[in-house]
């Protein structure tokens, strides 16, 4: 049912959100060093949302193989 490319996309949409993530704890950390306070308020909510809506998405794809790992060894045990 899952095969392998599916696998190896599975992974790699993982390795793009975790690069996401890093990027924007870049980013955050780097709206500290900010003078403006507008500029402040405005890359500290953008860096968040980007870490919370790649945190979701890693999260989701790791749910995604955990469930297809689960029903593809299901699938192969033949005591059930």
């Amino acid at each position: 049912m899952f095969g392998i490319f599916w696998w190896v996309r599975q992974t790699i949409l993982i390795f793009v959100g975790c690069f996401f993530i890093a990027f924007g704890i870049l980013l955050l950390v780097s709206a500290y060093g900010m003078d403006d306070p507008y500029s402040f308020i405005m890359g500290f909510f953008s860096a968040n949302l980007m870490i919370l809506i790649s945190a979701t998405l890693v999260l989701g794809f790791v749910l995604r193989m955990v469930k297809a790992y689960k029903l593809s060894k299901n699938k192969d045990d033949p005591s059930e």
